[in-house]
């Protein structure tokens, strides 16, 4: 399995949801939402980064979590993603200093 399946799949299942469900809610057609979602999360097909951006939508986590190699870099997406627009900005001057 690829980083980007594992993650989409941890993701999912965080939220809840089904492979079907998943895919029909970032957009694509529900004749083929499960299939395709299917082949992301065991690696065997990658979806292009708008369609990541939408997977990242629907579940609440930045596309970029999807790609981070390291889960300490994933875990750190995910929380400065759940900071406010104030906290982010002094959490970045302090990591500047």
């Amino acid at each position: 399995m690829s980083v980007f399946g594992l993650r989409l799949k941890a993701a999912r299942l965080q939220a809840g949801l089904s492979q079907e469900q998943l895919g029909i809610e970032a957009g694509l057609d529900p004749m083929s939402a499960s299939a395709r979602m299917n082949r992301y999360e065991l690696g065997k097909r990658a979806p292009n980064y708008d369609l990541a951006i939408a997977l990242g939508k629907v579940l609440g986590v930045p596309a970029a979590y999807f790609y981070a190699a390291k889960d300490d870099e994933a875990e750190l997406l995910l929380e400065f993603q759940r900071l406010s627009g104030d906290a982010k900005r002094k959490l970045l001057q302090s990591l500047r200093a």
